[in-house]
């Protein structure tokens, strides 16, 4: 099964500044293009940082009241320079959460969580820019038709990972929520049956009611020593 990865999602080419960027500049690109973060590029086109549209509310905050209670836990220093920053590159993160574009949108989420943000930046293994990914461009996954999530466990789980025949197994697929019917080839194929199901992308839940037509939990063994036994015996 193929899972969707970070750039089957990611925003591919997106708008930029330089670190020489006025931030006036920057508000305009967040507002004009209603995203959330600017990546900060290199003349080489490497990642130099971020700026989010909270850096700058932060920024008008402590600009306003340079010892607004909110930002008390920042150095003074600190809240200096980001109430009297004028360019991208006085106020961006320097260190801003990056993900290659062959990432798991799973794992995505997971890096999402671990950095406590709501966006990555897609890079190549030579450090250039190749998109930005947000929390919302992760849950497309769940906007799959159930058509195609179907034809995917129809196909990619029961057919090619099980290797049961599909069409004695009904698939039937409402908003998301997959609802198994009929028989698998063998016992043994009940317990991994619903977790591949699960991991099929815009999977919601799962239920199943599935028979089978041959026990195979029962096969009896003949021990290696006495097998050998036999062998010399003959």
């Amino acid at each position: 099964m193929r899972h969707y990865q970070v750039q089957d999602v990611m925003t591919a080419n997106p708008m930029t500044v330089t670190p020489a960027t006025p931030l006036k500049n920057v508000a305009d690109i967040l507002v004009r293009g209603r995203i959330g973060v600017v990546p900060v590029l290199t003349p080489q086109g490497r990642v130099a940082g971020v700026v989010a549209e909270g850096d700058l509310l932060r920024k008008e905050q402590l600009r306003r009241d340079p010892d607004g209670r909110h930002s008390l836990h920042l150095p003074y220093r600190i809240r200096r320079d980001i109430a009297t920053a004028e360019t991208a590159g006085e106020l961006m993160d320097r260190y801003p959460p990056t993900v290659q574009a062959c990432t798991s949108v799973a794992e995505a989420a997971r890096l999402m969580d671990r950095h406590q943000c709501r966006f990555l930046l897609v890079t190549g293994e030579d450090g250039k820019l190749l998109g930005v990914v947000t929390a919302r461009d992760l849950l497309r996954v769940f906007l799959r038709t159930d058509a195609a999530i179907k034809a995917e466990i129809s196909r990619d789980v029961l057919s090619d990972y099980l290797g049961t025949n599909p069409v004695l197994v009904q698939v039937d697929v409402t908003d998301g929520v997959v609802r198994l019917t009929g028989e698998l080839e063998r016992k043994s194929m009940l317990d991994a049956v619903l977790p591949a199901v699960r991991a099929v992308d815009g999977v919601i839940d799962v239920t199943a009611q599935l028979d089978y037509a041959i026990d195979d939990s029962r096969h009896s063994r003949v021990p290696a020593a006495a097998n050998s036994t036999g062998l010399m015996g003959k």
